[in-house]
């Protein structure tokens, strides 16, 4: 069983206006996680208003939602205390005049030195999932093959269509803020292992980046564990939303893992397409088109019918057919959280958004 772990990233709003508030340090010191928080399942992120979840290595997608129930509860409950919320959405739907205070680490304070701009609308949050990999050169492979699926993964968890107090006209506006950095977007397919390791040193040796760090690929080799994070996917509203795309994740790995075993070409397509594949999803969501991964548009839900097939045996040999199914149902049904986000502003207002996005946040 390939065993996954999953990180979460929020926002802190303030409950009347919306507005993201820099309490990222006094939530996790109140979040009650005591010895929890020094193996790391509660972290500062990039900017003040924003705080992270990692939860542990899980083997069943049972384990993966409790996890993430109980730290979401958990810093729930210490943002109530502050005087603010945490909120699952994917960009900060309004921002304050002046930036948010960048957290004091010496990574983050080198970024914002490096794009001051960049930095200070980062107001984004992302869900990453981790798949266990037996090694690096298994894990090139699965990189290659997993890449023609990111497109769907981005469209099925739209998650941020405000910014600024407006409507973008995209799903996920996350995805074209990150496709800003200087190394971002789809992942290109490598040779081998040894290319990956050649382009790697040649990014750093640039100067561009800093450090593997900075290699925002939508999936990639973890540097700290034997996995690749696929981290496309903007944070889910609902936990049991993370859920699905953690089977997701672990399904695509595991076939990636199966079908290079066996020999089975590996899909084809042209960077540029993928990355055309990327936008078209980020723009739309799921409410017209995809491109499938032989470059053709179809319909959403006739791309999420081909992914489900080509997922099914390992969701089987998981045990996680119903669950993701299910979920996926329900995605189809009621639109992704973007359309969510959009139907709260227009028939409620701003209280109802703040409603959806916090109170969701927290839902059991």
């Amino acid at each position: 069983m390939i065993t996954i772990g999953v990180e979460e990233e929020y926002l802190l709003l303030d409950p009347d206006t919306c507005l993201p508030v820099p309490l990222g340090d006094a939530v996790r010191a109140a979040a009650g996680l005591g010895p929890i928080t020094e193996d790391g399942e509660v972290q500062s992120e990039l900017l003040q208003a924003q705080v992270e979840v990692a939860t542990p290595i899980c083997t069943d997608l049972e384990e993966v939602g409790g996890h993430l129930l109980r730290l979401r509860h958990a810093l729930g409950a210490a943002a109530e205390r502050n005087g603010c919320r945490i909120a699952a959405c994917a960009t900060a739907p309004y921002r304050t005049a002046a930036p948010v205070p960048v957290t004091q680490k010496a990574r983050y304070l080198a970024l914002h030195s490096q794009a001051p701009q960049l930095v200070d609308e980062q107001l984004v949050n992302g869900m990453h999932v981790h798949a266990a990999v037996p090694d690096q050169e298994t894990g090139v492979a699965i990189l290659n093959r997993i890449r023609i699926w990111l497109p769907a993964l981005v469209a099925m968890s739209a998650n941020s269509p405000l910014w600024d107090g407006h409507d973008t006209g995209f799903a996920s506006w996350r995805t074209v803020i990150f496709g800003r950095w200087p190394v971002s977007g789809p992942p290109p397919r490598f040779a081998s292992l040894a290319d990956h390791e050649s382009r790697v040193r040649s990014l750093l040796g640039s100067g561009i980046i800093r450090d593997t760090g900075q290699l925002y690929w939508q999936a990639r080799l973890s540097d700290r564990y034997s996995t690749v994070e696929v981290r496309c996917a903007d944070v889910q509203l609902r936990a049991d939303s993370a859920v699905m795309f953690a089977g997701i994740v672990r399904a695509l790995v595991a076939t990636a893992k199966r079908d290079e075993k066996a020999g089975a070409p590996v899909p084809e397509c042209t960077p540029e397409l993928l990355q055309a594949a990327n936008w078209h999803a980020a723009r739309h969501g799921l409410s017209g088109t995809l491109i499938d991964p032989a470059g053709q548009p179809r319909r959403a839900g006739d791309v999420l019918c081909m992914l489900l097939d080509h997922l099914t045996p390992a969701l089987d040999e998981a045990g996680d057919t119903r669950e993701v199914t299910s979920l996926m149902h329900r995605l189809l049904q009621e639109g992704t959280s973007a359309d969510r986000q959009r139907r709260a502003l227009t028939e409620g207002g701003l209280p109802a958004l703040v409603d959806l996005i916090t109170g969701e946040t927290v839902a059991p």
